[in-house]
């Protein structure tokens, strides 16, 4: 029979095997992890479909498809999403873009205005030119292109802003 001590010291022994093995647990889960975040793409993946977006929105409002212009607006905006775990500081900068510098754009995609968004579509190349700048990138100029990006899209079809799905 074991005695009272001995119970307990076979109790804490097992005790701290046991925890020992949630450690090394933890530890495997942090690099699973780690290694999981590491494979989410960083921004410049993001942006490269922000870019793309931001283009072809310009092509949506000028043919009168308001919806599509919101929605690649939307999506655009969506894109950016990995960044908040992969780029915390940098997403904050986008997210002060979108809702600040970029939130006249989409006023006007609402409004169906086309004077207004053409004013303000201009108005945040020169923004994003600045940021990219103030971040290091000078190098990456945006600008308006002379077709849309995705050419398998009727840009003309007439639609409202609202007709977006949520």
């Amino acid at each position: 029979m074991l005695t009272n001590t001995r119970k307990v010291l076979l109790a804490g022994a097992i005790f701290a095997l046991s925890g020992g093995m949630a450690l090394a647990a933890d530890a495997d889960t942090q690099k699973q992890l780690d290694a999981i975040k590491s494979a989410i793409p960083k921004f410049a993946v993001p942006m490269r479909e922000v870019g793309d977006r931001f283009q072809d929105m310009y092509f949506a409002a000028k043919g009168g498809n308001w919806a599509l212009a919101a929605y690649m607006s939307k999506y655009m905006n969506g894109a950016m999403n990995p960044a908040k775990l992969t780029k915390p500081e940098e997403y904050k900068a986008w997210q002060g873009f979108y809702e600040g510098a970029f939130a006249p754009v989409n006023k006007a995609i609402q409004a169906k205005d086309l004077k207004g968004f053409e004013k303000e579509y201009a108005a945040v190349i020169s923004t994003c030119n600045g940021c990219h700048a103030g971040m290091g990138y000078g190098f990456i100029k945006v600008v308006k292109q002379k077709a849309p990006s995705d050419i398998g899209i009727d840009y003309t079809l007439k639609s409202q802003p609202g007709d977006v799905p949520k």
